[in-house]
């Protein structure tokens, strides 16, 4: 491994893929107006859900955010960002060996989404307000799985990259299960975290900035294009989003954006790097599971006083703004740590 770091790449390159982020900003600035208007006028409200994962009442959450809710507040605006990144990429950065597999996933669960969202909206709001969990989990599995297949099989890609080491670990036929693993673990990650105004995308933001730095230095500019894309949509979701929140993403803009961002770890190849730049999203999927296995395993017993942790520190006395913020600073920094690591171990760039 050299200890110097050499980049090729024309400006124009460079400037190309920011062109694509500030697209990314303008054209979703330009159909948030176009969304407000829709869904104030057809009561898009979200419905906050009445118990939580295991079947009891969710008391807690309906006491933190039971202002929030009264201000009715419409769901489903992932669409912007969907809509966005889709026609951006579709128009100015479509490639059948980069951005291909990451778009046609995006647009396939944010499909689901869509129908989680249109049930809640149009839902009573009893019980968990959406489509039932397992048939979410199921309908994620077999999208991950054709993009599981669709790497395999199109891309070729039968090896991992792992820290350290300075040959990639072939592992054949077993990439469509670790693909199916990552993505589905990584849209219900993100799915857990969209809890707070502006948390979600906000974090989402800073994972796909430092993805855009990893794809741009191994020289894939189609995926780091994609990225930064989603990244000036981002921006201008999170730009309404933050406290006190004029919308919310809903399941569309959060399983949208988790898949896309599972896959662009499969395809630049830094899949056990996803824990550490994603670390935030990591904590709060785990918060939950452990949550769940010690209610089911000790007796109906808690470890923390609501899950995921974002709830967690609400219920703790912080405010919403700032679990917010320290999270977004904690994202950051995970995702600078991830840089580091990319650089130092040996990643071919």
């Amino acid at each position: 491994m050299s200890d110097t770091l050499t980049l090729s790449f024309q400006t124009s390159q460079f400037v190309e893929i920011f062109l694509l982020a500030f697209l990314g900003f303008a054209v979703s600035i330009l159909i948030t107006p176009i969304y407000t208007t829709l869904a104030y006028r057809g009561e898009w409200w979200k419905k906050p859900r009445t118990t939580a994962v295991t079947g009891e009442k969710a008391k807690i959450f309906a006491k933190l955010h039971a202002d929030k809710h009264r201000r009715l507040i419409p769901t489903m605006a992932g669409v912007i960002v969907i809509a966005t990144v889709l026609a951006v990429t579709s128009l100015f950065n479509l490639a059948r060996e980069e951005t291909w597999l990451p778009l046609a996933a995006f647009a396939g669960a944010g499909l689901i989404g869509l129908i989680d969202d249109i049930i809640n909206i149009r839902g009573s709001g009893a019980g968990v307000a959406g489509l039932p969990s397992k048939i979410k989990f199921l309908l994620t599995t077999i999208v991950a799985l054709i993009g599981g297949l669709y790497f395999f099989l199109k891309l070729d890609v039968t090896s991992i990259f792992v820290p350290g080491l300075n040959v990639p670990l072939e592992i054949g036929w077993l990439i469509v299960p670790l693909f199916v693993l990552v993505v589905v673990s990584t849209t219900n990650a993100v799915n857990f975290t969209d809890g707070l105004d502006g948390l979600a995308g906000g974090l989402a933001a800073i994972a796909f900035g430092n993805f855009a730095i990893i794809a741009f230095l191994e020289g894939r500019f189609g995926v780091a294009g994609f990225c930064l894309t989603m990244v000036g949509a981002l921006l201008s979701y999170t730009w309404f989003n933050v406290y006190p929140a004029r919308f919310f993403m809903g399941d569309s803009g959060s399983y949208a954006l988790g898949t896309a961002l599972g896959v662009v770890a499969m395809i630049t190849d830094t899949v056990l790097l996803l824990p550490i730049i994603g670390a935030v999203f990591v904590a709060e999927a785990g918060s939950s599971v452990l949550q769940i296995l010690s209610k089911k395993f000790r007796g109906g017993k808690k470890i923390f006083k609501i899950a995921p942790l974002h709830h967690h520190f609400e219920a703790s006395g912080w405010p919403e703004t700032k679990v917010t913020m320290r999270f977004w600073i904690l994202g950051q920094v995970s995702g600078v740590v991830g840089i580091v690591i990319f650089l130092l171990s040996g990643y071919h760039v």
